[in-house]
């Protein structure tokens, strides 16, 4: 069950970014419910062969604690698929039509439950296609944010990368220097980024507690224009503002914050250059 609900709003939070159904769809299987699909594979074999199904939990739980080196990795996950490898072994579920009508129901009720309120809040995204420069103002705020671009990638890169290319932006935004320009371009700070969020075309207003280190806003952004891209892969920005000396404060297009260590460089972990309106 955990697999089935961590896999379906992981899909829908970080995946589901393709235009056409069927790429969205392949990529939530092979990547996000994958574990759940191979557990589920492994319960199925052992309802009908227990034996081979009990052995097939065994290795499973040697994968995890090969791959998922922690000690959490071994007790929460690697530790019951052995021991429900032990009981498969030497025990019989019966009924075994029962067991296994329950093995597939329960994940796709689990997963129809999870994915209702993503799927409505996803169909209802706004998205004009347009990704060129724009001007967000009110709510404290009056920023101009870069088109895509070298000022508004599709790849994730460091915190360090990101203010380096803001930094050797030319004058026209449209090229980099070899050079650093430092003409108007910079990453906005946690708080210009906070009170810039939207949800459908009006500002979402939030608000920066700076001495908590939270976000709070009237209404939930969600991945739109006129700031993000609804069909990219990227989730996060990084912001301005630095936690401490290893990490910076990235914002979610959720409007949620979180320090990252600055070395990251995550596909989905991007930016976006801003300036002042009356800069040029």
């Amino acid at each position: 069950m955990a697999g089935a609900i961590r896999g379906t709003l992981e899909n829908f939070h970080e995946g589901w970014y393709y235009r056409d159904l069927w790429s969205n769809l392949a990529m939530m299987a092979a990547q996000y419910f994958a574990p759940m699909l191979v557990f589920l594979c492994a319960a199925l074999v052992a309802v009908r062969w227990p034996r081979t199904g009990g052995l097939a939990h065994l290795l499973l739980a040697g994968l995890v604690a090969w791959f998922i080196n922690t000690s959490a990795g071994r007790v929460l996950i690697a530790m019951p698929l052995v021991v429900l490898g032990g009981l498969y072994a030497f025990g019989r579920v019966r009924p075994a039509r029962r067991a296994t009508l329950l093995l597939v129901a329960l994940p796709v009720l689990v997963i129809a439950c999870c994915a209702i309120e993503p799927i409505w809040r996803i169909a209802h995204r706004v998205d004009d296609g347009f990704t060129g420069m724009r001007i967000i103002e009110g709510n404290g705020v009056r920023l101009r944010w870069a088109p895509a671009g070298p000022r508004w990638p599709e790849d994730g890169t460091s915190w360090d990368g990101a203010r380096s290319a803001c930094e050797h932006l030319n004058a026209d935004g449209q090229s980099l220097a070899a050079t650093p320009q430092n003409v108007w371009w910079c990453l906005p700070t946690v708080d210009e980024a906070v009170r810039s969020m939207v949800r459908h075309g009006v500002q979402a207003g939030g608000t920066w507690d700076q001495t908590h280190a939270e976000p709070t806003y009237a209404q939930t952004p969600d991945k739109e224009t006129p700031l993000w891209a609804p069909h990219s892969k990227v989730i996060y920005w990084w912001t301005a503002t630095e936690a401490d000396a290893t990490h910076a404060y990235r914002i979610v297009y959720n409007g949620q914050v979180h320090p990252m260590p600055k070395k990251v460089r995550w596909g989905y972990l991007a930016y976006r250059c801003v300036a002042d309106v009356s800069s040029r």
